[in-house]
């Protein structure tokens, strides 16, 4: 069922196996560069899934998306013909605002989401009330688990 679905749609599966990064260097390189530095590198029990899934959603998420900016790069070809990537802070934006500079971004919306709502979730915070909403919330939520780890014990 799920392959037909993927061929249907021409996305090619692909095997990968954990701990090996040129496996899946997106996936690999979002662990190192976000969740690592959220959650640490020790083993976080299944039955936190939830609660864990909530600061996503509420904190983490909206932090990356909308205040945490990335480097996009420009590539540049030179005269043999070969490519690099070129990384200019005037190419620095969130990932909100990059979606926004796409051309035709508006019609890549979900029905009833408009720019309008989302830039009004982008401007409820500042950059470094985000940060530290994201830190209170990261702290409310290790307290939390370390608490129930102690309960079970």
């Amino acid at each position: 069922m799920v392959e037909k679905l993927l061929n249907k749609l021409h996305i090619e599966m692909t095997k990968s196996r954990s701990r090996k990064s040129n496996d899946n260097a997106l996936a690999e390189g979002k662990n190192a560069s976000v969740v690592r530095k959220i959650f640490g590198h020790s083993h976080i029990p299944q039955h936190f899934a939830k609660r864990i899934n909530q600061f996503n959603v509420q904190a983490l998420n909206p932090y990356i998306n909308y205040h945490r900016p990335c480097l996009y790069p420009t590539t540049i070809t030179d005269k043999t013909g070969k490519q690099r990537k070129k990384y200019d802070y005037a190419d620095m934006m969130t990932p909100y605002e990059k979606f926004k500079s796409i051309e035709n971004a508006k019609s890549y919306l979900k029905e009833n989401i408009t720019f309008e709502k989302l830039d009004d979730i982008a401007t409820a915070m500042t950059d470094n009330q985000a940060a530290d909403y994201l830190q209170q919330q990261r702290q409310l939520l290790f307290k939390t688990i370390h608490e129930d780890e102690k309960k079970r014990a």
